[in-house]
């Protein structure tokens, strides 16, 4: 159902994720679903906007997930509030839809209101010949007002942030919060080293984890991979797994699990054979849906088990058990 220039609303905050579209989409409340039923529109306060260009080239291995993490380390969990994240740069243009997607989904976890892309030919792409969207001249007239709401080259922002992509690596949460976060090969940091009022929090984290600062995540030991959530677990995410998985075999003390983004996307999966690929290495292959991205159902971790996770959250207790400890990646780090 999503185009460009869409408000879309619903009762879950990573609705953000419709921004790759080039729309407007924002988790809402209860009340605030009442008001859009009985309306058709919703109040709300203006939102400043910060431009996030993402420069140069992404390295081996390096995801959209590593950027968007990179991007809440450099700006905080709190660090969007009160703006909605308009991305761009040459990272973001060349990204698929499916990555735009992952972008736009943790804008919230960077406190931002929404994300967005402004469409462009890989949205149109993306869009064409799909079921609730115009053919024929039609389509070619909704890509006219598509091509108008983009932002224009000489726009004026709120405030404008630039994160060399060149120099991301594939990246891993340290902590109790998607903002603490270390390229793979580096050291966590000292308190010494954070702004004052990040000390306290983190001092809980080295706790929680078991973590010290100056130890790298490399070789962090896990009890669970989870492969799934509304972040990651599109085809595309599922492809990029199994390629890691190809010809592996999960450790016998790791319980693993796939739990693909919906039923078409695990319809999809399972005519490409990706589904046997991740039986064959020790994955459990499930039902579309959320299940331990925020512990649904009896998916959950067990008192201090660590969870390599492609999902979105790691705050404590996030996945289950207040004990249990959430390190977010990629999808393919989560397989490797």
């Amino acid at each position: 159902l999503t185009q460009p220039g869409m408000t879309i609303v619903c009762g879950d905050s990573h609705t953000a994720t419709h921004g790759a579209f080039g729309a407007l989409a924002f988790g809402i409340g209860t009340s605030q679903i009442r008001d859009v039923l009985a309306t058709q529109s919703v109040a709300m306060e203006k939102q400043a906007v910060r431009k996030i260009e993402v420069t140069g080239e992404l390295g081996e291995g390096v995801t959209a997930k590593d950027v968007v993490l990179s991007i809440i380390r450099e700006l905080g969990t709190d660090g969007g509030v009160g703006y909605v994240y308009e991305y761009g740069g040459d990272v973001v243009e060349s990204m698929s839809m499916h990555e735009r997607m992952t972008l736009c989904n943790m804008s919230i976890e960077g406190g931002a209101r929404a994300g967005y892309v402004n469409p462009d030919e890989t949205t149109y792409e993306y869009l064409e010949g799909r079921e609730e969207v115009p053919t024929g001249d039609a389509f070619e007239e909704r890509k006219d007002y598509w091509e108008s709401i983009s932002s224009d080259p000489d726009a004026t922002y709120d405030d404008v942030v630039e994160i060399d992509g060149s120099a991301i690596e594939p990246s891993v949460t340290w902590g109790i919060n998607p903002g603490q976060v270390v390229g793979i090969s580096e050291p966590i940091p000292a308190p010494e080293d954070l702004p004052a009022d990040k000390r306290e929090t983190a001092e809980q984290a080295y706790d929680h984890m078991d973590v010290a600062p100056g130890q790298t995540m490399a070789g962090y030991e896990i009890d669970v991979a989870f492969l799934g959530s509304c972040t990651n677990s599109r085809l595309s995410d599922l492809r990029q797994a199994a390629t890691v998985l190809e010809g592996q075999e999960v450790h016998p003390d790791v319980r693993a699990m796939v739990v693909p983004g919906s039923q078409r996307v695990k319809a999809a999966a399972e005519a490409a054979g990706l589904d046997e690929i991740f039986r064959e290495a020790g994955f459990e292959w499930r039902e579309a849906g959320c299940s331990m991205c925020l512990g649904m159902n009896e998916d959950q971790l067990e008192g201090d088990e660590v969870s390599a996770s492609s999902s979105n959250r790691n705050f404590i207790g996030r996945q289950g058990s207040k004990d249990g400890r959430t390190v977010l990646m990629s999808p393919q780090m989560v397989a490797a």
